[in-house]
């Protein structure tokens, strides 16, 4: 059925491409002196059809056959527009365009608009007066593919990747190198055991461009490595609107099928739990303080969750409404911009797990059935407002509601001592809610020659997590014995154990800028000296709680109970201290934590043009104070406080070759400072990984030397080809360690000595307007990037005794990225065909140590396709199919530890994700 649709497709694009066509070409010059005007553009109105003159001032277009209507503007000059120009078929139509000088005065006449900033010449001429290395997608190309949230977005942009389907990768880094700007405010983390931003929360039908900065700047925060994300939303409107949009999914392997669920509560159509999963409010804070009756009596109170149910996975659903509007309050001008979305879509997974201990003594084998349901209720409101030409209020408000019911069934062998065969369970849900607020004002002066800029924000954050069920039991290897269940003799992580997690966190913002410009004899606003200053304070507090607990057996235990269904297993009838169960709570002053962080930082900088070389920079200091307080298991006291100042100079260089080509260099000093999860001894038990994962309140903050080198030509507004080279030197880098013991795998992270990351980049965005005299040529475009990457970190002696190479590798490095994307656009026909790839190489999951080998995630190609079509003024209809191939995910085990994987090595998690094929249709009143 894909073949045939594929080919259907490519048969109706392809005889689009035999229309007539004519040729238009001609001639810009100066009215006044009549030389030619180099690098103008040339554009027909109302398309995406446009070119720039050549070193002649010459242009030339292949367009169907009609009448157009054709724009030519140029810095400094007024536009020229000739409203009808007739293409005949197979005719040259010359048109001569002379352009006048702006010498008039305006000072009588103001013109206000808007600048568009979600379009992909937006972009272009956002990265090309950039005066740092700064990749990105605009809104206008995001809209062209079916990438749901944010985390899909970016991994379109050069250097970047996605891990898990949230946290993003630059330059081959994993995601604690990061930081993410919300409308250029730090942007809140819902992430326990991680530094990062989950990318997941943001659709993208509000977004209106991303863009990543990869290099250092005085006024961009001082924590980074890979590069400083910066995600605007939605927020000025330009007409007012209304539009509906209504999708349908449906992924091979789930919809349709067979979906196990954990029973939930009403609310979870909401992405939330009502208390249906919640610990009883009158439980004690510690059931080991109370003994007997008493405790049996508050065991009981535990709802008997345990049980599933079974439906048909129905197909995918996602919602979504947009309104615009303009308005006025009296002299002001108002707009706002605000979108609903709900989305609740299925995943099914069929995962194979193994792990071997001694490099090659097979300890597991698990077959996992993992599904998922996720919902997700996404608001934003975005107001703006023009009290004049020199004042803007801007007031921001984004909403996220997140949940995620997940149920695990594990069958399978544990072979060495145990020999047994295992039939497992884990039900899991989680919440995750973000809500980001700013109020941002700008202001100029003195003719826009001084701006001030000002933002106010709040971010609240919480990730709930209730009743975290896991279950084992067992049998002898390889027979038809009925399986028992397991019961630890204490309080156990994974034997019949319920864990309970509660996070919030609150942050206030505020920052400020100003700007100043000195006007010379060059009246353009990018050649003119700059001086830049400001500050950025941030107070984030966060209140961790959790509590976990397990049943045992009773002292005169039935052991018919073994045999029970899991749904009557822990009825109350059975919960007597006896004959049944009792219940152990294992929680310790470890499993909570109280964290603040204060950041207070200010700068100054500038930019000094100097004919064909620019240079900018300047210094950045920051204060940080680092504060968590917990206790150890045995009561002692952890009382984390790191005050560190951090001195941050940059400087970057931007020569211009030519008016379409420029060189860019910079260096930079940057920092990457543990996050709260990775300074607390809190152990978390992560059924789907089998392992623990423990922080460490002795990591530090590392420090990072960065320098970039790039060459960037723009043929025409809307192309570019670029070449870059960047080094990266850490001291102290933070590492994630697989630490040797004696049960499941510890992952906790540690400061390494040193290490290096460098590489080579490219990108490449082009036009095929002028290739071929076929429309459907024409109409193709084609966005490459890709990236090739080393890196090394030298770990230490310290590492190194407890069974680790020396050097290797940066944990989730990738040594090379590959993004593609072949765009088919008719505007006559209101048609778009756009397929687009991506891959990664090999890149490491698990460090590995002494007792176990180092575990990569493996290269998988990835293709989606996606058709829209217009249908009249107001309905589009859009289709696709993402992850054509549906290849692996694998991960495999380096056993003999020489960082190449081959056909000795064995695997280590293996699974396909399922191709995705969605319908969807969007009606704009």
């Amino acid at each position: 059925m894909r073949l045939i649709l594929t080919v259907l497709l490519l048969v109706a694009i392809t005889t689009a491409g035999f229309a007539q066509q004519g040729i238009l070409k001609g001639r810009v010059t100066d009215k006044a002196t009549g030389e030619s005007i180099i690098g103008a553009v040339v554009f027909v109105k109302g398309t995406n059809k446009g070119t720039a003159t050549d070193y002649e001032g010459s242009f030339t277009l292949t367009l169907e056959q009609g009448t157009y209507p054709l724009s030519v503007t140029f810095i400094s000059y007024k536009p020229s527009e000739t409203p009808n120009i007739t293409i005949k078929p197979g005719q040259t139509t010359v048109v001569d365009v002379q352009l006048e000088e702006n010498n008039t005065q305006l000072e009588a006449v103001e013109i206000v608009a808007t600048r568009q900033t979600n379009t992909e010449m937006a972009l272009m001429q956002d990265l090309r007066q950039s005066e740092i290395v700064v990749s990105g997608v605009s809104g206008e190309q995001i809209a062209k593919s079916l990438d749901r949230d944010a985390a899909a977005v970016v991994k379109r942009i050069p250097g970047v990747t996605v891990m898990n389907d949230r946290y993003i990768m630059i330059r081959g880094l994993s995601q604690r190198y990061n930081t993410v700007l919300l409308n250029d405010a730090l942007a809140p983390s819902t992430e326990t055991d991680s530094r990062a931003f989950s990318f997941d929360v943001l659709p993208t039908s509000v977004l209106d461009r991303i863009l990543v900065y990869k290099s250092g700047a005085p006024e961009l925060p001082g924590e980074f490595g890979g590069g400083v994300i910066k995600v605007y939303t939605k927020n000025f409107a330009d007409e007012n609107t209304f539009a509906l949009s209504i999708t349908g999914g449906v992924r091979a392997g789930t919809t349709f099928n067979d979906f196990i669920q954990p029973k939930g509560s009403k609310t979870d159509l909401l992405g939330f739990d009502n208390g249906y999963r919640a610990l009883p409010g009158s439980l004690p804070a510690n059931l080991e303080n109370l003994s007997g009756d008493a405790k049996l009596n508050e065991i009981r109170k535990l709802p008997n969750t345990w049980g599933s149910d079974t439906k048909t996975a129905l197909p995918d659903l996602r919602l979504s409404a947009g309104l615009t509007r303009r308005f006025n309050l009296g002299s002001i001008q108002g707009s706002n911009i605000s979108a609903l979305s709900y989305s609740n879509t299925s995943q099914f997974n069929e995962v194979t797990r193994y792990n071997y201990v001694n490099f090659d003594q097979e300890e597991y084998k698990y077959n996992d059935k993992e599904y998922s349901s996720n919902v997700r209720v996404s608001a934003l409101s975005n107001f703006a407002f023009r009290l004049n030409n020199n004042n803007k209020l801007e007031f921001r408000n984004m909403f996220n509601q997140m949940g995620q019911n997940q149920y695990i069934g594990r069958t399978g062998y544990e072979a060495n001592s145990a020999n047994v065969d295992v039939n497992n369970a884990a039900m899991r849900y989680e919440s995750r809610t973000i809500y980001s607020g700013q109020l941002q004002g700008t202001h100029d002066r003195n003719n826009e020659k001084t701006t001030f800029t000002w933002t106010a924000g709040y971010n609240y954050s919480k990730r709930n997590e209730p009743d975290y069920k896991r279950i084992r039991s067992q049998r002898n290897l390889n027979t038809d014995d009925p399986f028992i269940w397991q019961f630890a003799p204490r309080a156990s992580t994974f034997d019949a154990g319920r864990f309970y997690s509660d996070l919030n966190e609150n942050t206030v913002i505020a920052n400020a800028q100003i700007e100043h410009k000195f006007t010379g004899k060059d009246t353009l606003a990018e050649n003119q000296p700059k001086i830049r200053a400001g500050f950025y304070a941030e107070r984030k507090d966060r209140v961790f709680d959790a509590r976990w607990m397990s049943y045992n057996r009773g002292a005169d235990f039935n052991d018919a109970l073994l045999e029970t269904p899991i749904e009557q297993l822990f009825a109350p009838e059975n919960i007597n201290g006896t004959t049944g169960f009792t219940l152990s709570e294992g929680t310790n002053p470890t499993d909570h934590y109280d964290a603040a962080n204060t950041l207070v930082a200010g700068f100054v900088g500038g930019t000094l043009p100097l004919h064909k070389l620019n240079l900018s920079g300047g210094v950045r200091v920051e204060y940080n104070r680092q504060q968590l307080q917990t206790e150890r298991a045995s009561g002692e006291a952890i009382d984390v406080d790191n005050p560190v100042v951090s001195i941050l100079p940059s400087l970057n260089a931007i020569y211009t070759l030519s008016q379409k080509s420029v060189l860019r260099g910079g260096y930079s000093i940057s920092v990457n400072r543990p996050e709260f999860r990775e300074l607390a001894p809190f152990a978390y038990y992560d059924f789907q990984q089998n392992a623990d994962i423990l922080g460490d309140e002795n990591t530090t903050t590392a420090t990072i030397h960065n320098a970039d080198l790039r060459y960037e030509f723009y043929p025409n507004p809307t192309e570019m080809i670029s070449f870059g080279a960047f080094y990266k030197h850490f001291i102290n880098p933070i590492e994630l360690y697989n630490r040797p013991s004696s049960g499941n795998p510890i992952y906790a992270p540690g400061n390494a000595e040193t290490a290096q990351s460098y590489g080579i980049e490219t990108e490449i965005r082009k036009s095929f307007l002028n290739l071929s005299d076929r429309s459907f040529i024409q109409n193709l475009s084609l966005v490459l990037n890709a990236a090739l990457i080393k890196s090394k970190v030298d770990l230490g002696d310290g590492v190194k005794a407890e069974g680790q190479s020396r050097n290797r590798a940066m944990y989730g490095q990738s040594p090379y990225i590959v993004n593609a994307g072949l765009y088919f656009q008719d505007d006559k026909k209101a048609l778009q065909v756009n397929l687009l790839y991506n891959v990664i190489g090999k890149r490491i999951f698990a460090a590995g140590n002494v007792q176990e080998p180092t575990i990569y995630e493996m290269p998988r190609n990835v293709i989606d396709l996606a058709v829209t079509k217009g249908i009249g003024k107001h309905l589009e209809l859009k289709a696709g199919i993402q992850d054509i191939l549906n290849q692996k995910v694998l991960l495999k085990q380096d056993l003999n530890e020489d960082a190449k994987i081959n056909s000795t090595d064995k695997d280590y998690t293996v699974f396909r994700r399922g191709s995705y094929s969605t319908l969807g249709i969007n009606y704009k009143f």
